[in-house]
This record gives structure tokens, C-alpha cells and sequence, in this order.
């Protein structure tokens, strides 16, 4: 079989047409990744096979430049591949790596979905994560030892942060949520004083149930900032206890997030209701509940949110 760059020589010197298209031809067959190729598959191709594939080297030849030169190639996103197929040279186009990149990324944000959640929440990571105390360290831990271990259809108790506003609890919830999406793992984060809003409109239109069962069945559930805000015995004992009561029933891992610890959550909060009624009992119910489903990290220290 007669060398490579002599079948080459032959194939360029045979060319017919303008001078413009040998020429063209030419350069496509002198490009280095062409002529790897070809050498690799010379016991593939027949000097005919690789005659008639000139066109497909030239289209290769031509979208590497553009791509190499950073103009619009035929495919955005997507980089030239020679490989024989059926007995001829044809060029597919695979994904480059800036493409894959920006996929994986788009597949890990659909595996988050948020509900009037912060932008920041998209980027939280451990590594990002302050590390200037023992609290911090302990939730930090807790939270990656969740992240790692966590095997869907086993019940796993989440973490509930409890800590002064600005101290990181809802940052580090966003890098769990993330941790689980590099592992395939859905899950749900929900700014309840905003549900809470959403919910009371949606009596209007009655889509209370659909609403509340879309929270209620996340595979992981992470409830931001409870007790923020005031909370009707509607919202209480119809939403959140609900939610609560089914995630308990079923055994899903549930976070929380508060400025409150448990106790006070149940003393100050969900004892009292919107227009100062106390109900200890309905309280104790739901505190039953989130103390199932979550295991409390306080943590302390300043507020990152200050200087903003």
C-alpha cells in the first residue's frame, strides 16, 4: 500500500476544477489533524475512498479555522470530529468543552428549583463557606457529611440553622442543594414568608392544594427563613402543617432555616398567631414535626451581609 502523503501528492496533483476550489483542496489535505487521520484509517480507505472524501476533509479543514479564528462556524458550540463511517470519511460535530460545560451547569440548576430564593443561592458552594468558628465548622460539616452520604429513599434527617440574620444559613443551604445536584439528587428551596404571600393569593384562584403539594412531595425539601414574618393559623396549621405532617409521614429529608432556634421558633412564634392568640398546643404539634425531620446547628457570628 502505497505511503499516505504519497496518496496525498497523487490526489492534490489530480484535482480538477478551478484553480481556486485545487487550491482550497490543497490546504485541507496539508493540514496536520487530515493527515493524522488519514494515516490512522490507511488500512480503512482505498485511495478512491479518500478521493471521493476530499469534500468532508475540506468541510473539517474549513470549520477548525473558523472555530481557531473565533467566526461563526455551521455549528456553534460544537467542534469538527473526521471519522469513517460506513466506508467514508465523514465529519461529525461533537459538543467542545465550553458547551459541556454550560450543559452540566444548565442540568445542575434544573435539579434546583427555587421559589422566591436569592440569585446568589445558584453559586453557593462549601468552598466559598467561612470557616472563622466552631459553629460554623460544625454546620459546614454537618452539612457536607449530608451531601455525601444522603441515598435517596432513605430517611436522613436535614439540618435546621438557626443563627442571627446574615450569618450564612441560607447560603449554606444553596451549597447543599448544589452538592446534592452534582450527584443527580433533586431538591426544592422555598422562601417561606414569600409562599406564605403566594398561598393566601391562591384561595382567589383555589390552587391552594396543587401549590402546597408541589412543596409538600420534593424528594429534599429546604424551607428559608421561618419565622420571619408573622404567621396567620391558616398558614400555620393549613400550609406549613401540612407540608410538615405529609414530609414526616413519608420520611423526607427537610432543612429549615430561622433566625429563631427551636425553642424560641415554638415559644415566639408558632405559639402566637397573627392576631396574638396563643396556641401552645398547635405549636408543640409542629415543632414535633420539624424536630423529626431536622437536626438544629446554631451558629454564630458577624453579619456577612453588612457591608453590602
Amino acid at each position: 500500500m502505497r505511503p499516505i502523503m504519497e496518496t496525498i501528492n497523487s490526489i492534490i496533483g489530480g484535482q480538477s476544477g478551478s484553480p481556486q476550489y485545487r487550491e482550497l483542496i490543497k490546504k485541507a489535505y496539508q493540514d496536520p489533524d487530515v493527515q493524522k487521520f488519514l494515516r490512522e484509517h490507511r488500512n480503512e480507505l482505498s485511495n478512491e475512498q479518500i478521493e471521493r472524501g476530499s469534500s468532508k476533509l475540506y468541510e473539517f479543514y474549513h470549520e477548525k479555522i473558523l472555530l481557531q479564528n473565533h467566526q461563526a462556524s455551521i455549528a456553534p458550540g460544537y467542534t469538527p470530529q473526521l471519522v469513517v463511517s460506513a466506508g467514508r470519511i465523514d465529519v461529525v460535530y461533537v459538543p467542545t468543552a465550553q458547551l459541556r460545560a454550560q450543559q452540566q451547569a444548565a442540568e445542575l440548576r434544573q435539579r434546583v428549583t427555587t421559589v422566591r430564593m436569592p440569585k446568589f443561592i445558584r453559586e453557593a458552594s462549601f468552598n466559598n463557606v467561612i470557616r472563622d468558628n466552631d459553629d460554623r465548622m460544625d454546620a459546614l460539616q454537618a452539612a457536607i457529611s449530608f451531601s455525601q452520604t444522603y441515598q435517596p429513599g432513605q430517611f436522613q434527617p436535614g439540618l435546621y440553622l438557626s443563627g442571627n440574620f446574615g450569618v450564612g444559613k441560607t447560603y449554606l443551604l444553596g451549597a447543599i442543594a448544589n452538592a446534592l445536584a452534582e450527584r443527580g439528587i433533586i431538591s426544592t428551596m422555598v422562601h417561606f414568608p414569600s409562599f406564605a404571600v403566594e398561598m393566601k393569593g391562591a384561595i382567589k384562584d383555589g390552587s391552594v392544594d396543587s401549590r402546597r403539594d408541589a412543596i409538600k412531595k420534593a424528594p429534599i425539601l429546604m424551607l428559608d427563613d421561618i419565622g420571619a414574618d408573622s404567621m396567620s393559623a391558616w398558614v400555620r396549621d393549613d400550609v406549613l402543617g401540612v407540608i410538615l405532617e405529609y414530609r414526616m409521614q413519608e420520611e423526607l429529608p427537610t432543612f429549615f432555616s430561622s433566625n429563631f432556634t427551636m425553642q424560641q421558633l415554638e415559644d415566639q412564634h408558632l405559639a402566637i398567631d397573627a392576631q396574638g392568640a396563643r396556641e401552645p398546643m398547635k405549636a408543640k404539634r409542629i415543632m414535633q414535626r420539624i424536630r423529626f425531620l431536622s437536626r438544629e446547628y446554631h451558629i454564630e457570628g458577624e453579619n456577612m451581609r453588612s457591608g453590602n
